[in-house]
């Protein structure tokens, strides 16, 4: 008989509460897939926007879950390039992290440097990817210029902020307490904007001498989304690449013109790490920076598998510093 595997799951969307931990064949590997025993489980805000259902997952019951690092178990016909035993982690692929064993697809597992251990990497994949493609490919970030980074103390937005540091710009980042305004600073930012008691987009215009800002990084949403607008410099970009406060109104593109011809885009990691050889890039520069010592990634939260609810709720409330994981 297989061997069962524990794993949370939902059986509707909802509350923290409907996170179930059940038991389950994980199946074997098929053809271009392999079996994980994963070791170290990251927990991100798209896990809550799943659970809730503001982003459907493709049936019921389902487990939650985009990124975990482990050890390839067994592996199906036609893999080439990974060996049993051989360390490796995952970011955007088949949501389903949240699992002491799991078949996922080959083509997504990234191998894993011996100086990389597997709760760093399980702590910064979908984070410093994300970081990664948004900062170098989405908008390519030049020395010297003014960025805004909206959460500039969270999971994202710690390693942007280092990352962006590295490249030379000068970061503005917002957050939401004193607490975590040290923290940004910490992490790189210039200026720290506590958002919560101030108008971000006021003090952003003060500290460009009224130029605005050549690209704002915005993963808060509704309670962001128009201040952000007001913040960008003539042909500004607004990347829009999360809902943390909830989704952002409907918009009128016309805005855009009258607020100096801006551009807007709402990209997903998937799609800028969608061939094979993107996501090793991808991954690849994100080890670099790591291993240089000029991203340190902070893991401020360890919850056991069992209490993903607790992490969830942790997420949701704003507390969080840095990455959270599961250990299965």
């Amino acid at each position: 008989m297989p061997a069962m595997a524990r794993v949370v799951r939902i059986h509707q969307t909802g509350g923290p509460e409907l996170l179930r931990l059940e038991e389950i064949d994980p199946g074997r590997p098929g053809p271009g897939e392999v079996l994980l025993h994963q070791t170290a489980i990251g927990v991100n805000f798209i896990d809550t926007y799943h659970r809730t259902g503001l982003y459907p997952l493709p049936s019921l019951p389902h487990a939650l879950g985009q990124e975990a690092a482990g050890v390839v178990e067994a592996i199906g016909d036609g893999v080439t390039g990974l060996t049993k035993g051989m360390r490796v982690a995952y970011a955007a692929g088949t949501t389903g992290a949240y699992a002491e064993r799991r078949v996922v697809a080959a083509a997504r597992l990234v191998p894993l440097p011996d100086d990389i251990d597997d709760r760093t990497a399980a702590a910064m994949m979908l984070r410093g990817m994300t970081a990664e493609y948004l900062i170098r490919r989405t908008f390519k970030v030049e020395p010297g210029m003014w960025v805004l980074f909206h959460a500039a103390a969270g999971g994202v937005g710690a390693i942007a902020c280092q990352w962006l540091k590295h490249l030379g710009a000068k970061v503005i980042g917002t957050v939401g307490s004193d607490a975590k305004a040290e923290r940004a600073k910490q992490e790189g930012c210039a200026e720290v904007i506590v958002y919560t008691r101030e108008k971000f987009a006021e003090r952003v215009r003060a500290i460009t001498a009224g130029a605005g800002v050549p690209v704002v990084y915005d993963s808060v949403g509704k309670a962001t989304f128009e201040g952000s607008i007001e913040c960008l410099a003539r042909r500004g970009m607004l990347v829009a690449f999360g809902n943390a406060s909830g989704a952002a109104p409907p918009f009128d593109p016309l805005v855009l013109s009258r607020k100096g011809s801006l551009y807007l885009t709402r990209p997903t990691l998937f799609d800028y790490t969608a061939t094979r050889e993107e996501l090793l890039a991808s991954a690849g520069a994100l080890f670099d920076v790591v291993r240089k010592g000029a991203v340190k990634v902070t893991i401020g939260q360890t919850f056991p598998l069992a209490q993903a609810a607790d992490a969830h709720r942790a997420l949701e409330s704003r507390n969080t510093v840095g990455s959270t994981i599961l250990i299965p």
